[in-house]
């Protein structure tokens, strides 16, 4: 179609059933209970907690509502477990992104790559911890805000670095840290790996977008994920 780039309708028709329910191998339980989980990652997904039923959860992974509570007591728990596997999982991706790096600017990009790629490679899990954080108790969230906690002040930790050895020009870390942060979120809403951008490409974009928010100075190279 003459004057239309593909790649923007991709975009804007995003599914997310085009998304594997992927989870972090080493969190998730073998057999029923992480049958549940995925299952249940899916579905909160697609249509949320409060539009997802025990019944539908049962049925999706082929048990009754019986065996269901035999393994979680409560749809709040299913939730409580997701939540705390994709914060966790976004914690050591962050850890081990910065701890490679001393250079502010180089640190950043570290972190972008490793926000933007938790993203891509978790897209429904990033979905559901974002969008359901809410629906849980206060008390039961409270390790996974702390978490959120420790994921935003190394980022704005770094922009303020950054800022204050010259390598950025940024009035407000904090507020850049919340944008760049914001950002990378949104990936998890339209990433389709049917899309004509590779998650190398996005992650490379997006840590150069990152880096003119910042308004870097780019007096070396800076190695990007």
């Amino acid at each position: 179609m003459p004057g239309i780039d593909t790649r923007e309708v991709a975009l804007r028709q995003r599914r997310l059933a085009a998304v594997s329910p992927a989870l972090p191998e080493s969190a998730v339980p073998a057999g029923t209970r992480g049958a549940i989980l995925r299952a249940s990652l899916i579905l909160f997904a697609e249509t949320g907690f409060h539009g997802t039923s025990i019944r539908q959860l049962a049925a999706s992974v082929g048990i009754t509502t019986a065996t269901l509570y035999a393994h979680f007591p409560s749809k709040d728990d299913v939730l409580a477990e997701l939540i705390t596997v994709g914060h966790e999982q976004m914690w050591r991706a962050l850890e081990a992104a910065a701890a490679e790096h001393t250079d502010p600017a180089d640190r950043l990009v570290a972190l972008v790559g490793a926000h933007a790629r938790m993203h891509i490679d978790y897209a429904a899990l990033a979905v559901v911890i974002n969008n359901e954080l809410h629906v849980l108790p206060a008390a039961r969230a409270e390790a996974a805000l702390a978490q959120r906690d420790k994921c935003f002040h190394l980022l704005a930790d770094t922009i303020r670095a950054g800022a204050a050895d010259g390598r950025f020009e940024v009035d407000a870390p904090p507020l850049a840290a919340v944008a760049i942060a914001s950002m990378c979120m949104r990936i998890a809403h339209w990433y389709n790996p049917a899309l004509a951008y590779t998650p190398d490409q996005i992650v490379d974009q997006y840590t150069g977008y990152a880096l003119d928010l910042l308004r870097a100075r780019r007096t070396s190279p800076t190695a990007r994920p």
